[in-house]
């Protein structure tokens, strides 16, 4: 392999290298992987971590924050990638295969700018979003976004510094617009826990207390029924005089 300047393409031959050598199967894996499983897997990770909030929240407070913190999440993701766009244009960076010859593509079609990744700096938005609410499931994330980056050096569609570039951008607009959104998100949020019908959406308990005092008006509208069926006199209809009566009371 021949010794470049740019330690970046360097990087680069180095890692889609792996390719070369690489059973056809493990590049297919890689590319379905590396392109949707990633992505669909944090999509995953997030329900995961609105099902531990809903339910696990010691209080209506803090399920709020978390519900709100998981509607930022996508919102974080898209508005990095619109972000991206006047990035990319005024980069205006080839694809790594259009100035270098000799690399494993194994996606076709791509034609646009490299940087910075659309696909680190979606899943890094996602991760980051996700580690606010929950520092486990954001863990998890954030080793998902590292290896979606990798997997698009691997693939040859991207340099290693336009993976960099997209989970800084995706963590940047995730962690400095936070504070904004769930600004505005809070108070959403607590109309939507404190509709009757919705409230098990944001934290489950509400709903449980919810059903539970239904439950006891039922029970109670049921034993007020019942003390009145069986109080004395109860369900009679009054006896209506005769005129025999009439006749007695005369005499």
């Amino acid at each position: 392999m021949a010794v470049w300047d740019d330690p970046d393409v360097d990087l680069l031959y180095e890692i889609n290298g792996l390719a070369e050598s690489a059973p056809t199967w493990a590049d297919r894996t890689m590319e379905y992987v590396g392109e949707y499983g990633i992505v669909f897997a944090l999509v995953l990770l997030g329900f995961a971590a609105w099902w531990r909030v809903t339910r696990r929240a010691p209080s209506g407070d803090e399920a709020v924050a978390g519900f709100a913190g998981l509607v930022w999440t996508p919102l974080a993701a898209a508005l990095a990638l619109l972000v991206n766009i006047p990035i990319r244009n005024f980069v205006e960076r080839p694809r790594p295969f259009v100035d270098h010859k000799g690399l494993e593509v194994l996606i076709e079609g791509k034609d646009d700018y490299s940087f910075v990744s659309d696909h680190s700096t979606l899943a890094m938005a996602l991760a980051v979003g996700i580690f606010m609410v929950h520092r486990r499931y954001g863990l998890v994330g954030i080793l998902l976004a590292v290896a979606a980056g990798l997997s698009r050096v691997y693939m040859g569609v991207h340099y290693p510094t336009d993976v960099i570039g997209g989970l800084a951008l995706g963590t940047a607009v995730s962690l400095l617009l936070a504070p904004g959104a769930m600004w505005l998100l809070t108070p959403v949020v607590r109309a939507v826990a404190d509709a009757p019908r919705l409230g098990g959406l944001v934290w489950a308990a509400s709903a449980r207390r919810a059903a539970g005092a239904g439950a006891e008006r039922v029970s109670e509208g049921r034993g007020a029924g019942a003390e009145g069926r069986d109080s004395p006199g109860a369900g009679r209809q009054p006896r209506r005089r005769s005129p025999r009566d009439d006749r007695d009371l005369a005499a």
